[in-house]
């Protein structure tokens, strides 16, 4: 049985939502007590007392309408993604979007999901350290300035030289596959891009 596709008119909502007010969120306490198995259900099949040894690697802090979702769920249909948006309905529309997808696909985007939260505060509730890597991606240049200096200053992190992104299959997507970065591109405007891989700790 197939559904049809979730249309964006019926969840237009302000283009940003202050991670500062009063939210209400469900959350767990720790990474440990997180229950995947709703979200994923092909990849945790048993009930949530057995666990599971899939990890959520991707995760896409503000996923918006959740393109660059769809865009890596094919691309990586063995790894766990994970869309946090903050404003309720861009995040119902995500969601929404998804259960049509699954439908429609024949067991497809099996491994893709989004949760309404909020990052700023709650990110340690749903992952432990040890990231990888970090790509951000921003189309005001002030925000660029921002994180490029942070990640940069910060120890834990050193900034991936661009001629080794060159085959990487998600940077050329980041500013092309979401709803913002595809209006930057009709608007004329430029995408900013840095991504920062996670070094070892210092004894």
């Amino acid at each position: 049985m197939s559904l049809s596709m979730p249309q964006k008119r019926y969840y237009r909502q302000r283009a940003h939502s202050n991670p500062m007010a009063d939210h209400t969120f469900d959350y767990p306490v720790s990474p440990e007590k997180m229950d995947w198995s709703p979200l994923y259900p092909e990849f945790f099949p048993g009930s949530p007392s057995e666990g599971g040894t899939a990890q959520v690697e991707f995760a896409d802090i503000g996923c918006g309408y959740g393109g660059l979702l769809v865009e890596l769920s094919p691309l990586f249909p063995d790894k766990l993604i994970l869309g946090l948006e903050i404003r309720v309905k861009v995040s119902d529309y995500v969601q929404d979007r998804i259960r049509s997808l699954r439908a429609s696909e024949d067991g497809g985007y099996q491994n893709v999901a989004c949760l309404r939260s909020n990052a700023m505060k709650y990110l340690p509730n749903y992952f432990t350290k040890g990231q990888g890597m970090v790509y951000t991606n921003t189309d005001v240049e002030e925000v660029n300035v921002w994180m490029v200096k942070h990640f940069t200053e910060h120890p834990l992190f050193t900034r991936v030289p661009e001629d080794q992104l060159v085959e990487d299959v998600i940077v050329g997507r980041l500013g092309s596959c979401t709803e913002e970065g595809k209006k930057v591109q009709r608007n004329g405007g430029k995408n900013f891009l840095a991504v920062f891989r996670r070094i070892e700790e210092p004894n």
